[in-house]
């Protein structure tokens, strides 16, 4: 599932690199799945041009509350703007990498 970008990024890095953070709950299957999904279009695509932050909301609850998580996995890009949020465990890769920017369709 897709949600629209919210244009009020609360971080970005200095650098301007594209910065994605991962939210998961403990070792779930869904969470793993995403895990796995994400790293493989993060070795893929990616590579060091981009920064990667996987958040345990079951470890670090704050971040939940304050990226306003109500669902798990979720994928944020939070640089550059527009930000984009995506929920699920990022299994079609040719929509996350279109919706995301990485590639065009």
């Amino acid at each position: 599932m897709v949600a629209p970008g919210n244009d009020n990024a609360q971080d970005h890095p200095i650098d301007g690199r594209p910065e994605y953070l991962l939210f998961v709950s403990g070792m779930s299957v869904k969470s793993l799945r995403a895990i796995e999904n994400f790293n493989a279009i993060y070795l893929n695509y990616l590579k060091d041009s981009a920064t990667l932050k996987i958040i345990d909301i079951s470890m670090e609850k704050e971040y939940a509350v304050r990226y306003g998580i109500v669902a798990i996995p979720t994928l944020i890009r939070s640089n550059p703007i527009p930000v984009r949020t995506i929920v699920g465990d990022l299994s079609d890769t040719s929509k996350v990498l279109e919706y995301l920017g990485i590639l065009e369709k």
